[in-house]
C-alpha cells in the first residue's frame, strides 16, 4: 500500500471528513490490509434518470429488463426512448442546433464490465447512444467522431435521418438576432439525460445522450460523451451522471470523482455532494451555471446533487417509477 494511501486513510479517521467511513476505515486503521467487505447487492431492478423526462426513459429501461435484458440493454433502451421524442430540445435531432445551424449529436455508453463507447460531433443519426453501444462492441476504440463515427454508422445499418426540428429552428432564427449566449439555469439549452440502470443480477450499466449546448460553437463537445466525466460506471462501486454545464464538469472529472469517493467509503449522496462542491471550489462563477449529479451503489442507495435548486431526477424502484426534486448548495 503506498505512503499516500496510508495518509489519506489516516487523515480521513482523524478528521472526520463527513464522508460516512466509520467502521469500514476504522477497520482499515486496524488492519490496513483487510479488503473492504462487499457492499450488499440490491437485485430487485432500479433505473435513475435525469430530469423529468427520466420517467418515460426509466419506464423503457424496466420493460426491457422485463424481457430480459440486462443492465447495459436497459440503459440504451431508456435514452433511446428520450432520443426518440423529437419535442425534446436538448436530446435527439429535435434538439436545438449549433451556432451554424446543424444539430450535432454526443453520447456514451458504459456497461458492467468496464467496456465504454462514444460519439462525439454525430450528424444525422436518431440513436446516438446506440452508435456508442457499437463503437464498444463492434471496434477496438472508446471514441468515434463527426464524419467518421456517421460513416460507421450507416455501415452498421443505422439509417441517415435528415429531421429538422421546426421549434429548435425557430429558436435558433431568434438567437440570430443576438448570436449571444449565456447559460440558463435549469432550462433546456445545455442539458441531456443521463440513465444509470441495475439489472436482476446487481449488475449496472449507463448511458448519456444530448444534443449539447444550444448554438454551441461549430464542433463543441459537452460532459455528456466524455467517460469520466458525463457518465463512470464501476460494477464493484457504484455508477454516476452529470447533467448542466458541461465545460464544468469535464475540469473536475466529475462522474468518476462520484463513484471514486463510493469507492472510499461515502454514500452515493455524499459523494454527489462533494462533486458539486469540487466545481464550486474550482469555479469562481459557479452561481452561473447548473450542475447536477446522479449515483448509484450496489446497495441499490442513490445520491442526487446540484449547485441550485430545480434539478430533478426520475427514479424507477420497487414498483414506482416517480420524479424527485434533488438537494441543492444553494437552496434558499
Amino acid at each position: 500500500m503506498s505512503t499516500n494511501r496510508r495518509k489519506f486513510i489516516k487523515t480521513s479517521a482523524a478528521t472526520g471528513l463527513g464522508l460516512g467511513l466509520g467502521m469500514l476505515h476504522r477497520a482499515f486503521a486496524q488492519n490496513q490490509d483487510t479488503p473492504a467487505p462487499p457492499a450488499d447487492i440490491y437485485k430487485e431492478g432500479l433505473v435513475l434518470s435525469t430530469w423529468d423526462a427520466g420517467l418515460a426513459a426509466n419506464a423503457a429501461a424496466w420493460e426491457a429488463m422485463l424481457a430480459g435484458g440486462n443492465a447495459l440493454d436497459m440503459a440504451e433502451k431508456g435514452v433511446n426512448d428520450t432520443e426518440s421524442d423529437l419535442s425534446n430540445l436538448s436530446v435527439g435531432l429535435g434538439g436545438f442546433p449549433d451556432r451554424e445551424g446543424k444539430t450535432t449529436l454526443d453520447a456514451c455508453i458504459m456497461d458492467s464490465q468496464g467496456n465504454a463507447g462514444s460519439v462525439m460531433f454525430l450528424e444525422h443519426i436518431k440513436h446516438p447512444a446506440s452508435v456508442a453501444r457499437r463503437v464498444m462492441e463492434k471496434t477496438p476504440h472508446v471514441i468515434l467522431v463527426g464524419e467518421g463515427a456517421y460513416q460507421f454508422a450507416l455501415a452498421e445499418g443505422f439509417q441517415h435521418d435528415g429531421y429538422v426540428g421546426e421549434a429548435a429552428q425557430k429558436a435558433y432564427k431568434e438567437w440570430l438576432k443576438t448570436s449571444q449566449y449565456k447559460p440558463i439555469i435549469n432550462i433546456e439549452n445545455h442539458d441531456t439525460i443521463g440513465l444509470l440502470s441495475m439489472d436482476m443480477n446487481g449488475d449496472m450499466a449507463g448511458a448519456c445522450t444530448t444534443s449539447g449546448m444550444a448554438f454551441k460553437m461549430r464542433g463543441r463537445v459537452g460532459d455528456s460523451p466524455v467517460i469520466g466525466a458525463g457518465l463512470y460506471v464501476d460494477n464493484e462501486i457504484g455508477a454516476a451522471t452529470s447533467s448542466g454545464l458541461g465545460e464544468a464538469v469535464i475540469r473536475t472529472c466529475g462522474s468518476f470523482l462520484v463513484v471514486e469517493m463510493m469507492r472510499q467509503g461515502a454514500t452515493p449522496q455524499e459523494a454527489c455532494e462533494e462533486a458539486v462542491r469540487r466545481i464550486q471550489t474550482k469555479h469562481a462563477n459557479y452561481k452561473d451555471f447548473q450542475v447536477g449529479y446522479l449515483a448509484i451503489n450496489k446497495a441499490g442507495e442513490i445520491g442526487a446533487y446540484a449547485i441550485h435548486p430545480g434539478f430533478t431526477y426520475s427514479l424507477h424502484k420497487a414498483g414506482s417509477n416517480k420524479v424527485y426534486k434533488s438537494a441543492s448548495l444553494l437552496e434558499q
